[in-house]
């Protein structure tokens, strides 16, 4: 079958690990099934892998991707949650693994999985949208309605406007009742975080109105300063990830001063990602698709991803 494999690593250039062609079918265990991909989404952790962050070398190679819909062996149209764990909630078993990580992901025009990973897709959702749920989408979703504590009406800030988690983020927040505010560096990406459901944008560092119930960090050590001062005294602060840099300066005296509350997060469970699409259904949110890529083509989506030109998600159609 084709795929999408991260042959070598390479902090410095990581493209230089993506190769596309032949790779043997998947091999099924007890309780796993396979999947026919239709739609399989580009994320941070992908480029990542290739970068040699998180893997180890004696996996290589490995099929890369988290996310997909498709088709079950039994013609049902299926979400694959990405998380590989057990327990009620599989984000807090200590073996936990990500798809591309130990077991060969989802670029690819089949995957195995372990049945429990299959969440229904509803039918108003495209294989397209469905496929951008499992990692960023369901790590906003937690962000927002799990780890936040907030109620409808909160002012919440999305740091760094553009990204799958902070497109979905917006979309959610004013989905779920709150008032939505966002920065960016980039004055398109402000523009369209505003027809996407923001209900105000500012250039990145930017003071503000007035403080906010919540922050939402997925940037890092860019913004990390500009959250602290833009949060009312016993907010929060929603980490999901840093992709400016994971070392930001503590301001320890600040958190203290605040009295605010600093949650990490990431993922979501098999549960909650079905909810999420329910939600959708619901609501009639839709994850933001930047461009649909033939997975023959999927070089050209990683170098997107990798200059930063991406708002919304990156797609790839087997």
């Amino acid at each position: 079958m084709f795929a999408v494999t991260a042959t070598q690593t390479d902090p410095d250039n990581p493209l230089a690990g993506l190769t596309l062609g032949e790779r043997p079918e998947p091999e099924t265990r007890d309780g796993w099934t396979t999947v026919t991909v239709r739609a399989a989404a580009l994320n941070h952790h992908d480029l990542w892998t290739l970068k040699g962050v998180g893997i180890r070398q004696d996996r290589l190679p490995i099929v890369l991707g988290c996310d997909a819909a498709g088709v079950d062996e039994d013609g049902n149209e299926v979400i694959v949650h990405a998380v590989i764990g057990s327990g009620a909630d599989e984000t807090l078993d200590p073996k936990r693994s990500l798809l591309s990580e130990v077991h060969d992901g989802t670029f690819a025009e089949r995957v195995a999985v372990p049945r429990r990973n299959l969440v229904p897709k509803p039918a108003a959702l495209t294989f397209e949208q469905a496929a951008c749920l499992p990692t960023a989408w369901l790590t906003a979703y937690r962000m927002l309605f799990d780890k936040a504590g907030l109620q409808p009406g909160s002012t919440v800030l999305v740091q760094g406007a553009g990204g799958g988690v902070a497109t979905a983020l917006i979309a959610l927040g004013r989905a779920g009742g709150f008032r939505v505010w966002a920065t960016s560096r980039s004055a398109d990406k402000r523009e369209r975080a505003l027809e996407l459901g923001a209900d105000q944008v500012f250039e990145t560092g930017a003071r503000l109105p007035e403080r906010v119930d919540a922050v939402m960090e997925t940037v890092g050590q860019a913004t990390w300063d500009h959250s602290l001062k833009s949060l009312r005294p016993g907010g929060r602060i929603v980490v999901s990830g840093a992709t400016s840099g994971a070392v930001p300066p503590a301001d320890l005296n600040r958190v203290f001063f605040l009295q605010l509350s600093v949650v990490g997060t990431t993922m979501g469970t098999r549960d909650q990602l079905q909810r999420l699409a329910v939600f959708l259904e619901q609501t009639g949110v839709r994850p933001v698709v930047d461009r649909t890529l033939p997975l023959a083509e999927a070089r050209y989506g990683f170098a997107a991803l990798a200059a930063g030109d991406v708002f919304g998600k990156i797609v790839f159609t087997a």
